[in-house]
């Protein structure tokens, strides 16, 4: 059970600690950052730590290509669902055509 406590709890802080680098992007990132965030909660499975370790690997690729000047939809491409869908593990088609236009509205609304 400590193990377990120790686990959320160390969770818990990573969580804030890249949500705190988050909030440092460039406007047009965190955007990005923040509906990315919202599509892939949908497909998470178990405790979530799944989405956490890919979230991460955004953040990491966010910050260096944010401080290169690069504008995000360069980086992400103007699909910016099938930026996150490369990302995901192998899911159902279930809604994700819907997810997947209302996410890309976002791009287009930067580009």
């Amino acid at each position: 059970m400590n193990n377990l406590l120790t686990r959320i709890i160390g969770d818990k802080k990573d969580w804030k600690r890249m949500e705190a680098r988050a909030a440092q992007l460039p406007a047009d990132y965190r955007t990005v950052y923040g509906e990315m965030k919202s599509y892939m909660w949908r497909f998470t499975a178990g405790d979530g730590m799944d989405i956490v370790d890919i979230l991460r690997d955004v953040l990491d690729l966010f910050e260096t290509e944010a401080a290169a000047g690069r504008p995000v939809v360069e980086v992400t491409g103007t699909d910016l669902a099938a930026f996150c869908d490369a990302r995901l593990p192998e899911q159902p088609d279930t809604y994700r055509n819907k997810l997947r236009a209302n996410l890309n509205e976002v791009a287009r609304k930067l580009s």
